[in-house]
């Protein structure tokens, strides 16, 4: 159970930081591009991307019986 709940954070923390930082990303060249270099665009692309990840941060730990998984390919192998 406390494995579980370290990947969860694992998960959050790591979400959270992609998202705000594309964000960021986005502010900065919306400033630059259209805004003449004004701060308010990089401040609502980080909030916006801080939003993001609190929220699937929340919809992550709300739910408890999800599964976070993967599918593995399996190749069929000749048996003579």
């Amino acid at each position: 159970m406390a494995n579980e709940h370290g990947q969860k954070w694992d998960r959050c923390l790591a979400d959270s930081a992609v998202k705000i930082a594309t964000g960021l990303g986005v502010g900065i060249v919306f400033s630059v591009l259209f805004f003449k270099r004004r701060t308010w665009p990089v401040a609502f692309g980080s909030g916006v991307g801080l939003g993001m990840g609190y929220s699937n941060c929340q919809q992550d730990f709300r739910s408890p019986y999800q599964l976070h998984g993967h599918r593995v390919k399996v190749s069929k192998s000749h048996t003579s």
